[in-house]
């Protein structure tokens, strides 16, 4: 009859927080209660689910389970203690309760108390003895032990044996807790009295209700064996290493019987006891000699203790025991379970993190269950022992995804044998990456060439920036930064692509407007918050030949004829004239050649090629014609190069009437005109109205000069040039003093008349054809240059 008792007790809740322990008995219904963990440790029902709390056992079946949602433990299979640890006192269960976030782990013992649910029973219903009716009195014959699987009060607690007027029954105690169950005749047998006799046997334990089991005994009395076998010693003792090979000798019995012949032989056999050594030793019936037949494990017995029983052929015995102690040998690589693993953690968690739980176990014993872990060097990460057989996996130091966004972190776990033996698994963890790195441009500045004359929308440059994080974190945008450039928005002149870094011109540069500008890309990752960087970038606008020359001097005004004076007395390489030009282009674009196109006579006269200088080459003489025209190219050094023409006249005379006469185209029949003073007063009109106009067009091109360069901020260059006063320091070739001149000249009457006046030492005429013969000298105080709109002969190509 089975009899559960309900009876559940916390025995000990550790002051050390982390552990608890319970006691309960064994075949618990499931479902029965086994406590209330969640107060016993401290904790919050709720910390019990955000934390995923669970059971861990490791390799061991699971008794029990837990109750998240009221914090408590329950039986979840009805537990055998007999079948859990068999003699094992006392017996426990050991698990952990684990929870993550942050990681914590509780150790639980859960001490299963017996009940008396098994009965004393032997392993045989009978047993038969023949025993010789000399047997002497206290002779002893050793019976079957019984098997009582519970243990304590509820195991097997005594003998009795009926009926007791030939036999007693005497108990001794052994070593490993048994009785050893000895039957002693009390009084001489007679076979011719009694030659069968009957026992029974009865072992009971020490439950309530008691509970017993029997064992028959057959008794024979047999005829004059007198003598009993006799051990040499009461215990033998052995030693085997476990794992070692089947037929292995363990020791060898010797018993020894006075009597002689058949009554003298002795048997050697092994006692039936509630463990079957048969199956793991064997003994010779003859010699005695104990070997090993089956698999011995240290792991799961430490030593075994034999009884064996010496019988001779009369039916007399004597017993005696073997202790067998098996040595342990490094036969067991640890085990490592993962209890607990992040396959994922940030770059930016602090160090100490944990993130694996390890339980490391070897069930060997000493130096070759001794166990220590270690991990493969070189990464960021430790291994901690945090209490019995576990280990804790944390970071050592801080992470950095750009340098490793996967770890393989290999454990491997070696006990203290020889030869060590280990075992090793390889975690895999993977580094999340955090904002934590700024775009990097590839140079800390750029520059970039242009020619002006683009076209809008033009590619001009590409800036690049990099960024060592992941994903999102590394998606770069390029901006460009709010600045001026003369006072006008950056966004006017270039704009940047957002995805490719492309700068792009928002217009056509003009080079004369603008050489360089500078300006500020920023570069901006997409995470949260941003991270960015700047870089500056300087656009250079390269010059294009798109201007020609400009002649500056000479001159002409209004309608008149400009020329140059030589005297028929002037040397060689006497001073005619220079001419003035410029270019607004730069570099060798506005570098200016001077040429001698055409010429009335090209061995008079040269031009210097980098001045402009005009020279005669040769002495003049008598025969050279009055009137000369010089054409002039200046051009620039461009490709294509482009230039300017400019015609210079120059009068050879050594006074004004002599290049009056050459210069004025009058004819006889006009000069005696007697419509002059008509000719006159329309002349006059013509004059005015130019004069008239001339102002419009000067005041018109000043104004237009004056806005153009207020747009493009510069201005032409100032070159020197020889003004027309210009004189030749040893005064050839011009006049040294201020004359003034009257001429009047008249046809048929004196209608009319003109004033020349002249002042400086350069002689220059002006020849107005508008005029019929009338030659007007300019005034010496004016500056030819500063009559803007005075007339050019020019040509541009």
């Amino acid at each position: 009859m089975r009899r559960q008792v309900l009876f559940i007790s916390v025995l000990f809740v550790s002051s050390v927080v982390g552990q608890v322990s319970y006691s309960i008995p064994e075949e618990m219904v499931k479902g029965s209660l086994v406590g209330n963990i969640a107060h016993d440790l401290g904790l919050d029902v709720k910390r019990l689910k955000s934390g995923k709390a669970r059971i861990y056992t490791g390799d061991s079946a699971e008794y029990i389970e837990l109750n998240k949602e009221r914090g408590v433990l329950l039986i979840k299979e009805a537990i055998d203690r007999e079948s859990l640890c068999g003699e094992t006192t006392p017996c426990a269960l050991h698990f952990q309760i684990i929870m993550e976030s942050p990681m914590e782990m509780f150790r639980v013992t859960i001490e299963i108390t017996d009940i008396n649910d098994n009965a004393p029973g032997f392993t045989n219903n009978e047993m038969r003895f023949e025993i010789s009716e000399s047997a002497v009195i206290g002779s002893k014959f050793v019976l079957e032990e019984a098997i009582d699987l519970d243990i304590g009060l509820n195991g097997l607690q005594s003998y009795s044996l009926k009926p007791t007027d030939s036999f007693a029954l005497k108990l001794e105690d052994q070593a490993d807790g048994s009785k050893k169950v000895e039957m002693v005749l009390q009084k001489p047998l007679d076979r011719e009295k009694q030659e069968h006799i009957s026992l029974l046997l009865a072992a009971i334990d020490g439950g309530e209700p008691q509970m017993s089991g029997t064992l028959q005994i057959y008794v024979t009395v047999l005829d004059v064996n007198d003598n009993a076998p006799t051990f040499t010693k009461p215990v033998y003792k052995a030693k085997i290493i476990e794992n070692s090979a089947k037929g292995t000798s363990v020791t060898q019995v010797n018993a020894s019987d006075e009597d002689k012949g058949t009554n003298g032989e002795v048997s050697y056999v092994i006692t039936k006891s509630k463990r079957r050594f048969s199956e793991l030793f064997q003994i010779d019936r003859k010699s005695g000699e104990i070997t090993l037949v089956g698999e011995i494990d240290y792991e799961k017995t430490k030593h075994f203790q034999i009884d064996i029983e010496a019988v001779d052929n009369g039916g007399l015995s004597d017993s005696s025991k073997v202790i067998v102690d098996i040595i342990d040998m490094n036969d067991n690589k640890p085990t490592i379970n993962i209890v607990s693993k992040a396959d994922l953690i940030l770059e930016d968690s602090p160090p100490n993190t944990v993130i694996s739980m390890l339980s490391v176990n070897d069930p060997d014993s000493e130096n070759n269950g001794h166990v220590g872990c270690h991990i493969n060097d070189n990464i960021p990460f430790k291994i901690e022992s945090s209490s019995n057989g576990f280990y804790s996996l944390v970071t050592e130091t801080a992470l950095d995804r750009e340098m490793a966004s996967q770890y393989n972190i290999s454990v491997t776990c070696s006990d203290d044998g020889v030869p060590s033996l280990s075992n090793i698994i390889t975690l895999t963890l993977q580094i999340s990456d955090v904002n934590d790195n700024p775009p990097v441009f590839e140079k800390t500045s750029y520059e970039a060439y242009i020619l002006e004359n683009n076209t809008p929308g033009l590619s001009i440059f590409t800036v690049k920036a990099r960024d060592a994080d992941w994903k999102q974190n590394a998606r770069i945008s390029y901006i460009l930064e709010d600045s001026l450039v003369n006072g006008v928005p950056v966004s006017s002149y270039v704009s940047v692509s957002a995805d490719s870094g492309v700068i792009h011109a928002a217009y056509s540069f003009d080079y004369e407007q603008i050489k360089d500008f500078q300006f500020c890309v920023k570069a901006q990752d997409g995470g949260s918050p941003p991270l960015s960087s700047n870089v500056t970038v300087k656009i250079l606008i390269q010059d294009q030949n798109d201007n020609a020359p400009q002649v500056l001097y000479p001159v002409q005004s209004g309608g008149s004829l400009v020329a140059e004076m030589v005297p028929r007395s002037a040397d060689v390489g006497y001073l005619v004239t220079k001419v003035v030009a410029v270019d607004v282009d730069s570099g060798q674009n506005a570098w200016l050649s001077y040429k001698l196109q055409k010429a009335a006579d090209r061995a008079l006269f040269e031009v210097g090629l980098q001045n402009g200088e005009i020279r005669t080459i040769r002495q003049v003489t008598d025969k050279d014609v009055v009137k000369q025209r010089i054409t002039v190219v200046v051009e620039d050094n461009g490709q294509p190069s482009r230039s300017a023409i400019v015609n210079v006249n120059v009068a050879v005379a050594d006074s004004f009437p002599e290049v009056l006469s050459e210069f004025t185209d009058f004819t006889h029949e006009k000069e005696y005109n007697d419509n002059l003073t008509f000719f006159l007063v329309l002349a006059l009109a013509v004059v005015s109205f130019l004069f008239i106009t001339c102002l419009v067009v000067i005041i018109s091109v000043k104004i237009y000069r004056w806005r153009e360069s207020r747009l493009y901020h510069s201005s032409l260059p100032v070159i020197p040039y020889y003004p027309p006063r210009y004189s030749d320091t040893l005064g050839s070739g011009t006049l040294p003093h201020v004359y003034n001149y009257e001429v009047c000249r008249t046809t048929d009457s004196r209608k009319s008349d003109c004033k020349f006046g002249r002042a400086g030492s350069q002689n220059i005429l002006i020849m107005d054809p508008s005029m019929t013969g009338t030659m007007q000298r300019i005034q010496g105080e004016r500056n030819i240059l500063d009559e803007p709109d005075s007339p050019i002969e020019v040509r541009m190509f």
